[in-house]
């Protein structure tokens, strides 16, 4: 009989890449969670006790100010995992995280995968590897929202999005797209209507359809290749045994 949990890690190509042993110690103490659009698992300042893998769904990784202002610096879909740079090992979390569509993942709680870690070199080795994507993610976009233009960002932001999820409609409000890029939501909705004018996507009511995969990448900056590209080698797979 086929064991659940195994397929549902399979749903994250982050546990997938794992060989077959090092993901063994982490199966018997996984578990299913689902979440909604806008559920923040967890806070700035808070001790992150469960470390999630995606298999479904979009989590934002943001810097929120002390006057309550607040801006995303990563985007983890089911390529990566949430809570790993901190929690278990560096204490309380830097960033919120919270779900930007409705999703579900694998969860395992955060001393067991410490446990996991001390006991597995090559799981030390992945999560540095992913780490590392995330730090250059975050770089990259901190470089993005200081020098390039709003509608260059905003496609940018929308194509990984569309990266990580199922279809090409997914639900977004001015709000959601207002607080990911740190501005007010009537310039979200100015330039998200000059990038349907282009026929790019189509807005309704809390949603946004591409249209246009080809011309999105056109309009936006730079930092959408460089991220995909940086990602795409450091967390690519070594060879199983």
């Amino acid at each position: 009989m086929t064991d659940p949990t195994a397929v549902g890690a399979s749903g994250n190509r982050w546990l997938a890449s794992l060989p077959v042993a090092d993901l063994n110690l982490l199966i018997p103490h996984l578990s299913s969670v689902s979440f909604d659009r806008g559920q923040t698992l967890f806070d700035t300042g808070e001790d992150v006790g469960r470390v999630f893998f995606p298999t479904e769904g979009v989590v934002s990784m943001l810097t929120v100010l002390s006057d309550g202002q607040m801006v995303e610096t990563a985007a983890i879909g089911r390529e990566g995992l949430i809570g790993a740079t901190c929690g278990p090992l560096n204490g309380a979390a830097v960033s919120r995280a919270v779900t930007q569509t409705p999703g579900a993942a694998m969860s395992i709680g955060a001393d067991r995968f410490s446990e996991a870690l001390d006991g597995s070199e090559a799981l030390r080795a992945a999560v540095s590897r992913h780490t590392e994507a995330l730090l250059a993610q975050v770089q990259q976009t901190a470089a993005c929202n200081a020098l390039h233009r709003l509608d260059s960002r905003l496609a940018r932001w929308l194509l990984m999005l569309h990266d990580r999820s199922d279809g090409d409609s997914f639900r977004l409000t001015h709000e959601s797209l207002s607080e990911m890029l740190g501005v007010r939501r009537a310039t979200v909705s100015e330039v998200g209507a000059a990038l349907e004018d282009k026929g790019l996507i189509r807005r309704g009511r809390g949603r946004i359809e591409v249209l246009d995969r080809d011309g999105l990448e056109r309009a936006a900056c730079e930092c959408y290749r460089t991220i995909s590209e940086t990602m795409a080698a450091l967390l690519a797979s070594p060879a199983k045994p």
